[in-house]
């Protein structure tokens, strides 16, 4: 075991190294970027999503291109968009603040050697340190990513095991056409229906729209912020979780009934044992193998890519939100950030996922697996 998780980590190495070399050329060849941002925002261009990101460095901005404007020049040649203007020596001041006045293999060196020691430096148009930046948004998609991991697999598991023992009866068949229905819904307009039954839209106004607690969340009790807590995260979560129990009870249904049909459970019955000892002590462990040992890259998904529009529309400031916004004003020094932290993360997860394996049954050897 220990040699097969020296390998998978060596193995990682490369991974990431491929992900960051493609995502940096592919961003080296999109139009736009963070100088071409700024002379917007000079010019009065910046409209949009991108208008919309706060900062000091954009007021800085502002002042340093008012004094440029006084010995403003022609800068007709410039490689840069809506540059007409102003003073190139100005244009090269946003080149080298942005690490744009080297080469791009240089900056992709040196985005490496700062990412191994863990330095993400700082936002492009906030002023803070991108893992400030990130630890900031952290609780939002920690709560939903947590909570919706945790509820589905407490609905699901029980359902589909009672969806196996009752294959093909009137209960198997319409709780699979409710939660087939469900996973058809789009999470995003079903946010918008609870809204508007139960967050103030036309009828009942019971539950908050905006953060993950009140604003008066410290003057509270711990178990009145604990009420708090879970009331800003009802609606999300529900909103999240309405797909997110189709695969899981169904992936549990299907594993026990592979399980009920094999040989030993026929000569355990066949040996007097209860249907209760049957599914709880023969069939449950391995059947629960492929369920459990999904368990976190089933909370990774939701994590990072499950919440960006719940987000949104419940106006939770979190990490799908962040790296959105990110992407769209061309801030790089988060955008790469968040890919390389998730990109680790997910390995990380994959890693996990394989040795929990071996904890459900013991009687997997990844030694003589090939990574």
């Amino acid at each position: 075991m220990a040699s097969y998780i020296i390998r998978r980590v060596l193995f990682m190495i490369p991974t990431l190294l491929g992900i960051m070399l493609v995502s940096f050329v592919v961003v080296q060849f999109a139009p736009g970027g963070p100088v071409e941002r700024v002379i917007a925002q000079l010019s009065g261009a910046d409209t949009g999503a991108t208008s919309r990101v706060s900062g000091s460095s954009g007021g800085d901005f502002g002042s340093r291109g008012a004094v440029q404007g006084g010995a403003a020049v022609d800068a007709g040649n410039s490689k840069y968009r809506g540059a007409q203007g102003l003073d190139p020596e100005f244009i090269k001041s946003l080149e080298k603040q942005f690490g744009f006045d080297k080469p791009a293999y240089q900056r992709f060196a040196l985005m490496l050697w700062n990412y191994a020691r863990f330095d993400f430096g700082k936002s492009y148009f906030r002023d803070v340190t991108v893992l400030q930046l990130i630890k900031e948004k952290l609780p939002v998609s920690i709560s939903l990513g947590l909570w919706l991991t945790l509820l589905s697999y407490l609905i699901s598991i029980p359902l589909g095991i009672r969806k196996a023992v009752k294959d093909g009866s009137q209960f198997d068949i319409w709780t699979s056409g409710v939660v087939i229905i469900g996973y058809a819904i789009p999470g995003f307009l079903f946010a918008i229906l609870l809204i508007i039954l139960f967050a103030g839209g036309s009828f009942l106004d019971l539950f908050p729209l905006r953060g993950l607690t009140s604003d008066n969340f410290a003057q509270l009790a711990w178990w009145q912020k604990v009420l708090d807590y879970f009331w800003h995260l009802t609606l999300p979560i529900i909103a999240m979780g309405l797909g997110a129990f189709a695969t899981m009870t169904l992936l549990t249904k299907n594993s026990f009934l592979d399980e009920i049909r094999k040989q030993y459970v026929l000569t355990a019955r066949a040996k007097g044992c209860s249907e209760r000892q049957v599914l709880y002590g023969h069939i449950f462990r391995n059947a629960m193998l492929i369920v459990i040992a999904g368990f976190p890259g089933a909370f990774v998904h939701a994590f990072f890519t499950g919440s960006l529009l719940i987000e949104t529309i419940f106006s939770l400031d979190g990490i799908g939100l962040l790296s959105f916004e990110s992407i769209l004003n061309r801030d790089y020094a988060v955008v790469f950030a968040n890919l390389f932290i998730f990109s680790l993360v997910g390995l990380v997860v994959g890693l996990i996922s394989d040795l929990t394996y071996t904890w459900v049954d013991p009687r997997i050897d990844f030694d003589t697996r090939e990574v």
